[in-house]
């Protein structure tokens, strides 16, 4: 169960409460609180519940009086129902790779049901692991139906888009589709360097630290809320193969710890930000 709401004495009691008296254990709780006076109050439950599939309506058909008393948005999902994935993907396939690795190993819990991508490059590889590959080239005289067959693929099939350094940009129509369900993952380290070629920039500049950031996809280009982000110190020793090759590894692990807290119902997005329960 996620929760957010404006903060107030009595809510971890109360939820606690309820829950007991449905039946529930309560495995993990945690909660954090933007401020007490006056601030957002956020709260992610874990709890077992016997028959949860027959009994899940009627709980959270009780939970919304106590949902209604504090003002709460919020969820409740099944750990055990693995929600599944698209993955976009252009010519880099770093970010992909790490993605099928971490799925292939267990590491990953959740599907991914296909592969979605405006180059060839990727399907040997994809379709040698059994997973669907879908080429759906995209110019600017075909984007337009380059986004239908692309929601003809995944709407109501997917759970998650994840933008493996899917190197075109997503329509607002698209985005509508997918609200807080669609992450890419940014060549640097928000907000410095943004748009084309941040390597051979940062190298111009003398930087010291490269990053990537993890964010879900708005209207805004790379400004919508941050999922994680990283960094690595480097030198003027490093040339800009070196800069790629380090930013590569980064945007790797960034992506793929963004993916899974999402996976894993981790994420709780307020205005333009997100609270991690890790």
């Amino acid at each position: 169960m996620l929760i957010s709401c404006p903060d107030r004495a009595g809510i971890v009691s109360t939820v606690s409460q309820f829950l007991f008296d449905q039946g529930t254990n309560i495995v993990s709780s945690d909660q954090y609180t933007m401020d007490p006076e006056g601030g957002m109050f956020f709260m992610r439950v874990e709890f077992d519940l016997e028959n949860l599939e027959s009994r899940l309506a009627s709980l959270q058909e009780d939970f919304t009086r106590v949902a209604d008393r504090f003002d709460m948005r919020w969820s409740v999902y099944r750990a055990s129902r693995r929600k599944r994935i698209a993955v976009f993907v252009s010519k880099e396939d770093h970010c992909l790779l790490e993605l099928l690795w971490q799925w292939q190993s267990g590491d990953l819990d959740a599907d991914i049901t296909m592969v979605i991508s405006n180059h060839e490059d990727s399907r040997a590889f994809v379709e040698s692991i059994g997973l669907p590959f879908h080429y759906i080239p995209v110019t600017p005289d075909t984007k337009a139906e380059a986004e239908r067959k692309q929601l003809e693929l995944t709407e109501g099939k997917v759970d998650l888009i994840v933008l493996a350094r899917y190197m075109q940009i997503v329509t607002p129509k698209f985005i509508e589709r997918f609200p807080n369900r669609i992450i890419n993952i940014h060549h640097s380290f928000l907000p410095a360097f943004v748009g084309a070629k941040p390597y051979n920039r940062a190298y111009d500049r003398g930087v010291k630290l490269i990053g990537a950031t993890a964010h879900y996809v708005t209207e805004e280009l790379d400004a919508g809320p941050i999922i994680e982000q990283d960094v690595q110190r480097v030198s003027h020793r490093d040339n800009v193969n070196e800069l790629k090759r380090i930013g590569r590894h980064i945007e790797r692990i960034v992506l793929a710890r963004a993916v899974r807290w999402h996976v894993e119902d981790r994420l709780v997005v307020f205005r333009n930000k997100t609270v991690v329960f890790e």
